[in-house]
């Protein structure tokens, strides 16, 4: 009797197919519970995560980075822990409303690129060491941002508010769930500059099972609906997919008197309200549609588009 077989999902996400003879596989090591729907919802949040993620860490360290998602399987917490490096930058996330601890894992090469262009530095190649004390504090502040991507990419999964433990540097050493049970592993390909590595989260996969299956059944009463939808929008794009329309990259507007608007003479310098590392604002007509850096390209001034409104 034919069995199931893994297949391929975009992005490399592993899940069971039916066989043509309607049997599922079914491994009593490591049971799979979770369905296509839910492996679909849950590659969305992660696309989200690392669309906001290069967002935050292009603006914040100004430096062009970026993070891709690479790959979803389910592991046990054993299988997971010691498949990863030694040493590496490693911290549990406690997610109180689901009742669990999650788990954030990057290089430690990767983590002293972020912090020396926190600083200010060059970045470049880094040496392979545990974090300063300094080092801590400066890390803790930017993956208590990275964690506040991941609680708005996860609000159509669980509303949630996370917070970080402990940093450590031998993914042994976080005891987050039990060894056998199973976890939700979402790999990503992380750069910062020319620096790379592969980041891990890994969610336990029981208290997320309830909201999946909850917001199945919800997508499940929306099909029709949006079936119907669906072709009128394309219809829509169709029409207007060769119009021509002005585009232009905004910083933040700066107030100012009128009185100090009627003595502006050339060669006056005007003082900007736009913070560093604030993205600027691409705007077609009056409606800002994407979010963008500033750079060159060439002998040309250029932004670089690091996210777009439709998908934040």
């Amino acid at each position: 009797m034919p069995l199931d077989a893994v297949t391929e999902e975009p992005w490399g996400a592993r899940t069971l197919t039916a066989s043509r003879a309607g049997v599922a596989a079914y491994d009593f090591r490591r049971p799979t519970k979770l369905s296509r729907e839910g492996v679909r919802l849950l590659q969305v949040t992660f696309e989200t995560f690392a669309r906001r993620l290069t967002t935050l860490l292009t603006s914040g360290l100004r430096q062009v980075c970026h993070v891709k998602p690479t790959d979803i399987s389910q592991q046990t917490y054993e299988e997971y822990v010691t498949g990863r490096p030694l040493p590496t930058l490693i911290v549990p996330i406690g997610i109180p409303q689901l009742q669990t601890t999650a788990v954030m894992e990057f290089s430690l090469p990767v983590a002293l690129t972020a912090i020396d262009h926190m600083l200010g530095g060059p970045g470049g190649t880094q040496p392979d060491r545990t974090l300063t004390d300094i080092e801590t504090t400066l890390m803790k502040g930017l993956l208590d941002q990275m964690v506040g991507v991941l609680t708005y990419a996860l609000e159509p999964v669980a509303v949630i508010q996370p917070t970080i433990g402990a940093i450590e540097y031998n993914p042994q050493f976080v005891q987050a769930v039990s060894g056998t049970d199973a976890t939700l592993v979402a790999l990503f390909d992380l750069a910062i500059g020319k620096e790379r590595c592969e980041m891990s989260l890994a969610i336990p996969l029981a208290p997320l099972l309830p909201k999946l299956n909850a917001q199945r059944a919800r997508a499940d009463k929306d099909t029709d609906t949006l079936l119907r939808a669906s072709g009128d929008a394309r219809r829509v794009a169709t029409h207007l997919a060769g119009t021509t329309v002005d585009v232009t990259v905004e910083f933040e507007p700066t107030q100012m008197t009128p009185t100090r608007v009627l003595e502006l003479s050339a060669g006056d310098v005007i003082t900007l309200d736009h913070r560093v590392g604030t993205p600027l604002a691409v705007k077609v007509g009056d409606m800002t549609y994407a979010n963008a850096v500033a750079g060159r390209a060439g002998s040309h001034l250029a932004a670089l588009i690091t996210d777009t409104l439709e998908r934040l």
